[in-house]
């Protein structure tokens, strides 16, 4: 793994967007998988700017969705589909046959993870997977568990994740996640994981350590052989 430390979050972000706009100059049809929450946005934005510049370079790219709270609407605001909406499948013009996203309300969620799972292995393998580091360690939605699933699954939310912002204003509290699974994610020739806020300086510590452990699933990311952390300073101890 590769560690670089940034004075400020927008540092971070430009080098996130910097890194994914070299590997879509190398193969336009990319696909990224996309996380949600506070620690991208600012990258997405800075990749929307740069759709404005030349349009052209993303005619090709496509989407995946990391993971989603499921059990609510899909336009509910607090949903993973409405932030990846504003945030980046509409500036950066993001078609329907270029993105892969599970549904938060299906009508059954192990029959919406199958569905997911088949796309990903005709469409994948995944070139860019862009992730966060959750308070407890979770992986998008891998919690913290005594062992961790493979594939496209139901997740059981832990309360810590329940706390997310993005699910505490919600007026209907998610009922499960939907994720891709540990083995979907280390499939990714690239993984860059963003971090930033003084908040979570307990868990980076632990991330750092190198201890490696079902019980912060994002310590597993050691393992894997291209992986770049971008961290702002004020998450370190």
């Amino acid at each position: 793994m590769k560690v670089d430390v940034f004075n400020t979050y927008e540092e971070l972000s430009q080098k996130a967007k910097e890194l994914i706009i070299h590997e879509i100059k190398k193969q336009k049809d990319l696909l990224l998988c996309a996380a949600t929450g506070g620690s991208p946005t600012k990258t997405y934005h800075l990749l929307g700017e740069e759709y404005q510049r030349q349009p052209d370079l993303f005619t090709d790219l496509r989407i995946l969705k990391l993971d989603e709270w499921g059990g609510i609407p899909m336009d509910d605001k607090g949903t993973c589909e409405s932030y990846l909406q504003v945030h980046l499948l509409q500036p950066l013009q993001i078609s329907e046959s270029r993105y892969i996203g599970f549904n938060s309300f299906p009508d059954d969620p192990l029959l919406e993870c199958m569905d997911i799972q088949e796309q990903l292995v005709k469409e994948g393998p995944v070139d860019i997977c862009i992730l966060g580091l959750g308070m407890n360690g979770h992986l998008a939605l891998n919690e913290p568990a005594e062992y961790l699933q493979p594939f496209c699954h139901k997740a059981e939310l832990s309360e810590q994740s329940l706390r997310h912002p993005m699910a505490s204003e919600m007026q209907i509290k998610p009922a499960y996640g939907l994720t891709l699974g540990m083995a979907d994610i280390f499939c990714s020739k690239m993984i860059i994981i963003l971090i930033n806020g003084q908040q979570k300086k307990r868990m980076v510590s632990k991330f750092l350590s190198k201890k490696i452990t079902s019980l912060v699933p994002a310590s597993f990311l050691w393992l894997h052989p291209n992986v770049i952390c971008l961290i702002e300073k004020d998450a370190l101890d």
